[in-house]
């Protein structure tokens, strides 16, 4: 049996329980948890355990542009689908269920718009449910890849590299209202224990948009196998990353969170 898993970000058990016969009816395993906004004890990290489930097809997310006006709630988000992500795929089925107004794609913090939006009130809800958890997750293939490794004592770090069969000449992580305080190069992963790094930038500063970054960066050569980890501190709005290179203008991607 296919299973799905619903994160609710609002505060309505009838309505829980209500898609979660619905699923069941349709032969899905449901099963779900209540958002808990709470970063500092990384809240948003245990459902990912059940949604990286092998047998879990579906990631449904119920809730309104209203529940994801306050920047940890984003943040929190972001860091569990971009875990997702980095395991299951970018093609990876998420279905969010709007339960109030409407909400345009580009409301959604920059790694949840891949994300299918339906209204609660959809008739269909079932159906779309079940074809989706069945339909298997079509591959996406980026330049670039992107991981979360977290825990409350080491903190949250970001792992940057290129994507299959790419390489680039350096990393560079920047980000908009937060801060970097350590950095490292390593097997792609797995956090690296020590390593030696080529001309090692701290604390530059990048305009972009109206924004100010504050990024570091290394010149290591970086491929598939090999990346680049840098531990965020605070509640960043905006993540700006890519390859890093001196002699060269390189491509960078923003993520708003």
């Amino acid at each position: 049996m296919k299973k799905i898993w619903i994160t609710s970000l609002v505060r309505d058990e009838k309505l829980v329980v209500g898609l979660m016969g619905t699923a069941r009816k349709y032969g899905l395993d449901a099963n779900g948890h209540f958002w808990l906004d709470d970063l500092k004890n990384m809240a948003w990290q245990p459902p990912g355990e059940n949604i990286l489930d092998p047998n879990t097809g579906l990631w449904v997310i119920l809730g309104s542009e209203k529940e994801i006006q306050a920047s940890s709630v984003r943040y929190g988000l972001s860091m569990l689908t971009l875990t997702v992500q980095a395991k299951k795929g970018y093609g990876f089925h998420i279905l969010w269920i709007c339960t109030q107004g409407a909400l345009k794609t580009e409301t959604l913090p920059a790694p949840l718009r891949s994300a299918e939006i339906i209204m609660a009130a959809d008739a269909a809800i079932g159906a779309k449910m079940v074809a989706r958890a069945n339909t298997p997750a079509p591959r996406v293939d980026l330049e670039y890849r992107l991981d979360i490794h977290a825990n409350p004592g080491y903190g949250v770090w970001l792992e940057l590299g290129p994507g299959k069969g790419r390489e680039w000449k350096g990393s560079l992580l920047g980000v908009h209202e937060g801060d970097i305080d350590a950095h490292g190069v390593g097997e792609a992963g797995k956090l690296p224990q020590k390593s030696i790094l080529e001309y090692p930038v701290k604390g530059m500063k990048l305009s972009l948009g109206g924004r100010e970054f504050v990024a570091w960066a290394v010149q290591n050569r970086l491929e598939e196998t090999l990346s680049y980890y840098a531990r965020v501190k605070g509640v960043p709005k905006s993540f700006l990353f890519g390859q890093y290179a001196q002699d060269e203008q390189a491509e960078v991607h923003v993520f708003e969170l």
